[in-house]
């Protein structure tokens, strides 16, 4: 098998829209058995599912293939083809996606997974350079599309601030682009105005991917999250059609949700909790945008109690530092999500999601630290996704996706089990 029997079975998974559950009976084996086929290599429980297995998840995935080849035949050539904009490769938006994309990209990320948990190491990037033009205050997205692309063997030039940027001296940003692009072979750059990242990337035909532009978009945040949520619903047994998502906090400025919430519309028959400070509310574009794509249930609250039956939280920080004149009605130390709030009104199975950073200041009413021991917080996993994600955007972007599976070789150093102390219990089910 090219592929591990891990991303193996998870891509048919993902495919035939089945959940455990459903996948273990429709191939004939018991959910355990099923589960222990699913972990990494290196798990003390992992077991090789029978050769027969194999054939049987082989042969229904091709029929489903054949089945839908011809809803599917406008998608051909490379991903990197598919989603460009203006014929360029670039990621700008998610609006770039169908589900059908989106769940490709998918695919790369689960192939990236032994690299981004430093079981394997690649270097199909060895000689490319990244520019991570930081124009924005940054730590863990900055870090991490440099880590990302580090681990295929590229290297990285960071640079943060206007401060120390030529930008200070009135540089355009079509000669800060244009420049860059002769140093460097892509480009990630946050911003904090609003469509400023598709200006460098009209001044440039290298590969320019938006790190987050002020309030406007972040997508491979969404992207990261939407990868994050399909994942914890496959050990939960769950499928995303149909779920209960609800958002909560700065759903005005805050632009993670503003991309994740036109992904999750890809999806069929969503129900969206809205929940939101007064003057807070999600823009009505991108509401009206979600409208036209599926048959949604949209609901707009300024009530945390509305947070009943979710099967999702997404919890955001409020955004001061995009405010102009608005006052904080109604954001008080009540206007926070917290475990006894969890332990009220949702499940042992509920995800608890952030876009982080998160405030852990007294008083700033952001996402509360008691849920930090909770296994329904997934906010380290989350941002752990990451990596495979965004070293699964610059491989599509720079066309090397297909050679990353025969690269890879062992680490020569020895890594942790887990990342984290509190891992354990989810080690192999994501």
């Amino acid at each position: 098998m090219a592929v591990s029997q891990q991303v193996f079975l998870r891509d048919a998974m993902r495919r035939l829209n089945l959940t455990r559950d459903v996948f273990a009976a429709r191939v004939g084996v018991k959910r355990r058995a099923l589960d222990t086929w699913l972990l990494p290599e290196g798990s003390q429980e992992f077991r090789s599912m029978p050769e027969v297995v194999l054939r049987f998840v082989t042969e229904i995935v091709e029929n489903d293939t054949l089945l839908t080849k011809y809803a599917q035949s406008v998608q051909s050539g490379p991903l990197r083809d598919r989603i460009a904009v203006g014929g360029k490769h670039q990621l700008l938006s998610v609006e770039q996606f169908g589900r059908e994309s989106v769940e490709e990209l998918f695919r790369v990320a689960d192939l990236m997974q032994p690299i981004a948990r430093r079981q394997k190491v690649s270097r199909v990037l060895e000689g490319a350079v990244l520019g991570n033009l930081f124009f924005e205050a940054s730590t863990r997205t900055r870090v991490s599309f440099g880590a990302a692309f580090c681990r295929l063997g590229g290297s990285v030039c960071d640079t943060t601030g206007f401060t120390f940027s030529s930008m200070a001296k009135g540089e355009s940003i079509y000669d800060t682009s244009r420049v860059m692009s002769g140093y460097v072979d892509a480009m990630v750059i946050r911003h904090p105005e609003q469509g400023s990242v598709a200006e460098f990337a009209r001044a440039t035909n290298i590969p320019v991917v938006n790190g987050g532009d002020g309030a406007g978009e972040h997508p491979s945040q969404a992207l990261l999250d939407l990868y994050t949520i399909l994942t914890e619903f496959s050990r939960l047994g769950k499928l995303l059609d149909g779920a209960h998502i609800v958002m909560t906090g700065d759903l005005k400025y805050g632009r993670t949700v503003h991309s994740l919430l036109k992904l999750l519309a890809l999806y069929r028959g969503l129900k969206f909790t809205l929940i939101s400070p007064l003057g807070l509310e999600m823009p009505e574009e991108i509401i009206e945008h979600v409208a036209k794509l599926g048959n949604h249930v949209i609901e707009q609250s300024h009530d945390l109690a509305d947070v009943k039956g979710a099967d999702v939280i997404y919890a955001t920080r409020v955004q001061k530092e995009r405010f102009s004149d608005e006052q904080l009605e109604g954001y008080t130390a009540e206007f926070q999500v917290s475990k006894a709030l969890i332990d009220q009104y949702c499940d042992e199975n509920v995800i608890v999601m952030h876009p982080l950073p998160r405030d852990s200041r007294e008083g700033a009413h952001d996402l509360s630290v008691d849920l930090n021991d909770d296994p329904r917080l997934a906010i380290f996993r989350q941002a752990d996704n990451g990596i495979p994600v965004r070293m699964a955007i610059f491989a599509v972007l720079l066309g090397v996706e297909n050679l990353v599976q025969h690269s890879m070789r062992d680490v020569t150093w020895n890594p942790p089990s887990h990342v984290g102390p509190d891992d354990a219990v989810f080690h192999g089910m994501y």
